[in-house]
C-alpha cells in the first residue's frame, strides 16, 4: 500500500493518493505514513481528513510525530491538537523536544494545558502518567434521562462514555454505572438505585503496570484513578494498558535476553545503538564466565587421574541451565502477574525441590542407560555422572526460584535473573559439584 501511495504521491495525484488513505484504519494508515520517506510524510499527512488525521497522528511513533510537528503550520498544529485525547497529547509530548513541547503547549487552551502539566508531573510508569481526565461524570440524584442529556451534551469530547463515574460535589468517587444499565433502567430512575458501589480503582502513583493488571484481572473497559483522598482525577483505558503490557512485556524479554531495554522498533534502532544495549552485559557474562574456567583449572589433576570426565562437562552445564532457566522464567512470570509473594517462597523451595528430585532422577535415569549401553563408560564413572546431573538439576532449580524473588526484595526488576545470569551461576556450580562428586566417589 505505502508503494501505491508513494507512487501516486511523485506523480502528483494528489486527489487519487487522498482517496486511497480516507478510507483506511487509523492505525493502517499510521503504518503506510511512516513507511514512506521522510519528506512525503507531511505530505500525506496533510490528504488526510481532519478526524482521521488525529487518529492516525496518536498512533504514529514519538519520532514520527516530530517530523510532522516540526513540519506544521501553526493552524495545522492547532488543528491537531483539538482533535487528540489528553493521554495521547500526554504520551507524544513525553519524547518530544523542550522546544517542541512548548511549541505545542501554546497552541491548545488555558485548561488542556494546565491538565497536560498536571499529568506529566506524575511519576513515569504510574497510572497517573497514562490516565485520561476526559470522562463522563454523573451525580447521584440524576435520573437516568438527565443522565444521557449530560452525555450527549459532553460525550463528544470524552474518550469512552459506556462506563459513567458518579462523583460529589468534591469529585470523591461514588459509584459506577454502565450505559447498558441505563438503557435497561426507566428513565425515571434516579442514578444512585442502578449504580455500582463495590468499585476497583488505582491511585495516582500506582504502578502503571499493576493498573494494567487490574483491568485485565476485572475485565473493565475503564478503570478509575483517584488521588490520595478518592477523588477522581483520571481513567486508565483499556487501549493503554494493552499498550503498557506490550511495553513491559518487550522490555522484560530484553532484559531476559540480557540486553538494555529499548524504547525504538528494531528497525529504526541504529547499529551503533544496538551495540551499545548489547556489550555490556556481553561482557559481564563473559568475564563472569571466566570464573568457569578457574574451577576447571583447579581440577586439573582430577581431570588427568580420570579424562574420560572432561566429555560430560558441557552436558551437566547445560542441563542445569536449562533447569534453571526453566524454574526462574516460571518465577518471575509469577512475580509479574502478582501471584507469587515473599511469604511464597517456603512453599516454592519444596514445590521446586520436589520437581527436581523427579526431574532429576528421570535424567539421572535416562543418562545411566545411555552411559553403559552407548558410551560403554566404566561403571563409577557412570555413577559420577548420573549422581551430579541429579544434584545439579535439583541446585539450578532452587537458585532459579529464589535468585528472582531476591532481586524484587531488594528493589531491583526480577528478569535481570534470567536465563544468561542464571545460566552462568548454575555453570559454576554445577562443575564444583561435578569434580567433588568424582573426588569422592573415584577418590582422584
Amino acid at each position: 500500500m505505502e508503494e501505491k501511495v508513494l507512487g501516486l504521491l511523485e506523480a502528483r495525484r494528489f486527489s487519487e493518493a487522498a482517496a486511497l488513505l480516507k478510507d483506511m484504519n487509523p492505525a493502517d494508515a499510521a503504518q503506510v505514513l511512516e513507511l514512506l520517506p521522510e519528506p512525503k510524510m507531511p505530505v500525506a499527512f496533510r490528504l488526510l481528513p481532519k478526524e482521521l488525521a488525529a487518529d492516525t497522528f496518536a498512533y504514529m511513533s514519538p519520532e514520527s510525530q516530530e517530523i510532522l510537528v516540526q513540519g506544521f503550520s501553526d493552524r495545522e498544529l492547532e488543528e491537531v491538537m483539538e482533535q487528540l485525547f489528553l493521554d495521547d497529547t500526554v504520551d507524544m509530548l513525553e519524547e518530544m523536544p523542550a522546544n517542541v513541547i512548548k511549541r505545542v503547549l501554546r497552541h491548545v487552551d488555558a485548561g488542556t494545558r494546565k491538565m497536560i502539566n498536571q499529568v506529566l508531573n506524575y511519576p513515569k510508569d504510574s497510572a497517573g502518567s497514562i490516565m485520561t481526565m476526559e470522562y463522563v461524570d454523573l451525580k447521584r440524584s440524576m435520573t437516568v434521562e438527565q443522565a444521557f442529556e449530560r452525555i450527549r451534551r459532553t460525550g463528544v469530547e470524552k474518550e469512552t462514555v459506556y462506563t459513567c463515574y458518579v462523583t460529589d460535589s468534591r469529585r470523591k468517587l461514588e459509584g459506577i454505572v454502565t450505559v447498558k444499565d441505563m438503557l435497561l433502567a426507566p428513565k425515571d430512575r434516579a442514578i444512585r438505585d442502578i449504580m455500582e458501589t463495590n468499585i476497583k480503582f488505582v491511585s495516582t502513583h500506582t504502578d502503571q503496570e499493576e493498573a494494567a493488571r487490574a483491568l485485565s484481572k476485572y475485565d473493565f473497559l475503564a478503570l478509575p484513578v483517584v488521588d490520595g483522598e478518592e477523588r477522581l482525577v483520571g481513567i486508565v483505558t483499556v487501549d493503554d494498558a494493552i499498550d503498557v503490557i506490550q511495553e513491559e512485556a518487550t522490555e522484560d524479554m530484553e532484559k531476559m535476553a540480557a540486553m538494555a531495554p529499548s524504547d525504538k522498533p528494531y528497525m529504526k534502532t541504529s547499529v551503533w545503538d544496538t551495540w551499545k544495549k548489547r556489550v555490556p552485559w556481553l561482557l559481564f557474562l563473559m568475564i563472569s564466565a571466566t570464573f568457569t574456567s578457574g574451577i576447571i583449572n583447579s581440577f586439573e589433576d582430577a581431570l588427568a587421574a580420570s579424562v574420560v570426565l572432561t566429555g560430560f562437562i558441557p552436558m551437566l552445564m547445560d542441563t542445569g541451565g536449562n533447569s534453571g532457566s526453566q524454574s526462574s522464567i516460571t518465577i518471575i512470570r509469577g512475580l509479574s502477574l502478582g501471584e507469587i509473594r515473599y511469604g511464597d517462597v517456603p512453599r516454592i523451595l519444596l514445590k521446586e525441590s520436589s520437581v527436581a528430585l523427579l526431574c532429576g532422577s528421570t535424567l539421572a535415569a535416562a543418562n545411566f542407560v545411555k552411559l553403559m549401553l552407548v558410551d560403554r563408560v566404566p561403571l563409577l564413572v557412570a555413577g559420577v555422572v548420573c549422581a551430579t546431573l541429579a544434584v545439579v538439576v535439583l541446585v539450578a532449580n532452587i537458585v532459579g526460584s529464589t535468585l528472582p524473588i531476591l532481586a524484587k526484595r531488594l528493589g531491583f526488576d526480577p528478569t535481570v535473573m534470567a536465563s544468561p545470569l542464571i545460566t552462568t551461576i548454575v555453570d559454576a556450580v554445577s562443575l564444583v559439584i561435578y569434580f567433588n562428586v568424582a573426588k569422592l566417589m573415584l577418590g582422584i
